[in-house]
């Protein structure tokens, strides 16, 4: 069943399979919307009540009409949580929709949570990057002044799609906006206050979230543990669907039988 709530200037659709008293909440990495997690959802709707987002700008949600940071992310699963009397979600987030875990789960009452070759770590930036950032802002600021607007957009688009990001040339403005905020927001300082029992499941080829992020969360948060699939990348549960079908089943062993019972 899909449905659609309105919130923060934004129609957030999402949704709901299952009919298990448990409810989980799925939530997508970036560029990608709620049927990149189809395979999850399949996994869980026997047991439990399930609850599949297209964060506003993907999928069917409309796009914020600001710029937002994970902050505005995570208010609107707060809605959701709120507007279908959720109590202590499970929480599944891949990627991007890590980030939104670990806000949600820092300050909410969650009854565990998955993060799926999560985003949340600030990565360590070298000086190279420092001054390629900083020319290239320069760069977009003098060059309408030499060349003119119209040329000077030519000019920059080209070079974006040279040396951008698939995710960032394929975005919006608005969402290259968002993107540029929400990649540069360090979350470690709130991992320590998740207090439940966490599963990190991690792809050992992962280039976008390396498992060094893996192994800082593994150390921030009180009751995290760690799972690394060999020869899996980025979306390790789909390079790996038994595997990660195994480890789920094991970590929601109680919440499953709970609901068998």
């Amino acid at each position: 069943m899909k449905k659609v709530i309105k919130a923060q200037n934004v129609e957030f659709c999402y949704t709901i399979e299952g009919k298990g008293t448990q409810a989980v909440i799925l939530m997508h990495g970036w560029g990608c919307n709620h049927t990149t997690l189809a395979s999850i959802e399949q996994l869980l709707t026997e047991y439990f009540t399930v609850y599949n987002v297209d964060f506003p700008g993907f999928g069917d949600s409309s796009e914020p009409t600001t710029v937002w940071g994970v902050e505005q992310y995570t208010t609107l699963i707060e809605h959701l949580v709120q507007a279908e009397k959720i109590t202590a979600p499970i929480l599944m987030g891949h990627s991007f929709g890590g980030r939104v875990g670990i806000v949600y789960a820092s300050r909410n009452d969650v009854t565990k949570l998955v993060l799926i070759d999560a985003a949340g770590v600030k990565p360590a930036r070298s000086l190279k990057y420092y001054f390629k950032v900083y020319s290239y802002k320069t760069y977009k600021r003098l060059l309408p002044l030499i060349v003119g607007r119209k040329r000077a957009e030519d000019i920059i688009n080209r070079y974006r799609k040279r040396v951008g990001s698939s995710d960032y040339n394929n975005a919006s403005p608005m969402m290259r906006s968002i993107m540029s905020r929400v990649v540069n927001e360090d979350l470690c300082h709130l991992m320590p206050k998740i207090k439940c029992p966490t599963l990190l499941i991690w792809g050992e080829n992962d280039t976008a979230t390396p498992v060094a992020d893996a192994r800082k969360m593994e150390r921030l948060i009180p009751e995290a543990g760690l799972a690394v699939f060999k020869s899996a990348g980025h979306y390790s549960f789909l390079d790996n669907p038994y595997q990660f079908a195994a480890v789920i089943r094991s970590f929601l062993n109680d919440e499953m039988n709970n609901d068998k019972m």
